[in-house]
């Protein structure tokens, strides 16, 4: 899909694990207006376990930016959400 950003899990991670405080305070400091009209694929394997509430927070701090989200691989990526 041409015009695609991945939002790759690793980037929220320390020590490759999902922390909660350490996580809600890193997409409290993302740009996330950065993400306007784009189409976003938030990337589904990690190398650590991502609960389903980081996929839910991540999605709803996207979605009034965004102009498609996508989970999976670019490639073969399923449709969460579309404005």
């Amino acid at each position: 899909m041409t015009g695609t950003v991945t939002m790759d899990w690793d980037v929220f991670l320390d020590d490759g694990i999902l922390k909660e405080k350490s996580f809600r305070q890193k997409i409290e400091s993302i740009d996330w207006i950065s993400y306007k009209g784009k189409n976003v694929v938030i990337k589904g394997c990690s190398t650590a376990h991502v609960p389903t509430w980081a996929y839910m927070m991540i999605t709803a701090h996207l979605a009034p930016h965004t102009r498609h989200i996508l989970f999976g691989e670019p490639r073969r990526a399923v449709s969460i959400y579309k404005q």
